[in-house]
């Protein structure tokens, strides 16, 4: 993964840890940046129908096309998005 593409992914990443913490967020805005952390990484989802916020930088992601996935950051400040 190219340095660009993964500092794009943090980026977008940060920017949904933020709107989870945040008591207003937009969940359709909070799908769609998930969906685009997904995408970036170069896995299958379709559309984020659904998530669960377990703590800061750490969700549980399911797809349209029935795939899950945990996205979270590491401990190296990388994002990480594993199939479950």
């Amino acid at each position: 993964m190219s340095i660009r593409i993964a500092g794009l992914a943090i980026t977008l990443f940060a920017a949904v840890s933020i709107a989870t913490s945040s008591l207003a967020a937009d969940d359709a805005s909070v799908k769609k940046d998930l969906f685009t952390v997904i995408t970036l990484q170069g896995l299958p989802c379709g559309e984020v129908v659904s998530y669960t916020t377990k703590n800061d930088n750490d969700h549980v992601v399911v797809c349209k096309d029935g795939n899950r996935y945990h996205v979270y950051v590491n401990a190296q400040g990388r994002v990480v998005v594993e199939k479950q």
